[in-house]
């Protein structure tokens, strides 16, 4: 099932989303059609509250399909290691048309459970770094734009309200 992505100010995207606790066959086929989501909306990362679903889950795929190693699905995850700075330009399933550069971490570490329950650790640098680190925000209801300067974000925001006031949004 491909799932409509759920767009800014909707309110499942600004509210922390609550633990994934049971670990069957539901939740194994929404990652799936999660995946055949991000990749008809033609993105690289998905969490849960982007299809209006406030659990901690967010599938990843830098590759966007081209190595099937890369794909990830991370079940509540948590950042648990943090090193360095980049700075570079995102953009989201949930901001149409929105793009910004942001401030992360070049490395982290994450630790999270697989879709059956077990914990494991990866770690990424440069564009995994970013995709990690920006899918757990959502899941903590931070969109990117709030990582911006408040000029940053006003410009953003004044932007989105100009589209829906257009009827583009």
């Amino acid at each position: 099932m491909i799932y409509p992505i759920v767009k800014y100010p909707d309110p499942v995207l600004q509210t922390p989303a609550q633990p994934v606790t049971a670990f069957d066959s539901n939740l194994r086929q929404l990652v799936d059609d999660m995946f055949a989501s991000m990749y008809e909306a033609q993105g690289i990362g998905l969490a849960a509250p982007q299809i209006g679903i406030a659990k901690r889950l967010t599938v990843i795929d830098v590759s966007f399909q081209k190595d099937p190693a890369q794909k990830l699905t991370l079940i509540n995850p948590e950042i648990i290691e943090r090193t360095g700075k980049q700075c570079e330009e995102e953009g989201c399933l949930s901001l149409p048309e929105i793009r910004d550069k942001v401030n992360r971490a070049a490395e982290v570490t994450v630790r999270a459970q697989n879709v059956s329950g077990e914990f494991f650790e990866v770690s990424g640098t440069e564009l995994l770094s970013r995709a990690l680190q920006h899918e757990i925000d959502h899941l903590d209801g931070i969109l990117f734009i709030f990582r911006l300067s408040r000029l940053k974000r006003d410009l953003q925001l004044r932007k989105i309200r100009k589209l829906q006031k257009n009827g583009e949004w």
